[in-house]
């Protein structure tokens, strides 16, 4: 099962640094984390991405909140959320294929970033569904490097 937890935590160095060896003790497997300042530069918020069985990932909510930097922590899973991730690709540009190449990067509305002689560079920023369907388009073609973000999620409405 998969749940993402969104954190609000201290802004305090560190804090990334104990989650991350406390969460190697747990039975949860951390697939994405993302951390970054929100609207009040003394608070970040985490926005992790968890795999587990429900015991371990409620073990792992559970761990979280005791800690002092934790200011809230809202399992999204159970809420309706918006996410994003951004991800770049480097992908073999044949001459044979840039027609191809072009048609899906409209499709999903991926953005040229750069390229070169053999390679083109792309950005796509959306929900894991579509990074996930460009990615598996652009496998054929090549996929010489990637760079995913991790996921990052607010709460959908006025909560």
């Amino acid at each position: 099962m998969k749940r993402t937890l969104s954190a609000l935590a201290k802004n305090e160095p560190g804090v990334l640094a104990k989650l991350a060896t406390e969460f190697g003790k747990s039975e949860a497997n951390i697939l994405s984390l993302a951390a970054g300042e929100t609207e009040n530069p003394e608070i970040s918020r985490i926005v992790l991405r968890l795999e587990g069985d429900d015991a371990a990932i409620t073990a792992a909510e559970k761990y979280l909140d005791s800690l002092d930097v934790i200011v809230q922590i809202d399992d999204l899973s159970r809420k309706d959320f918006v996410d994003r991730e951004l991800v770049m690709l480097k992908i073999t540009m044949k001459p044979e294929s840039t027609g191809q190449l072009m048609q899906i990067f409209e499709v999903f509305r991926a953005n040229v970033v750069g390229m070169g002689q053999d390679t083109i560079t792309v950005e796509l920023a959306g929900d894991q569904e579509r990074v996930e369907g460009l990615i598996q388009m652009l496998k054929p073609y090549g996929i010489k490097s990637m760079c995913r973000s991790g996921m990052i999620a607010l709460k959908r409405g006025d909560e």
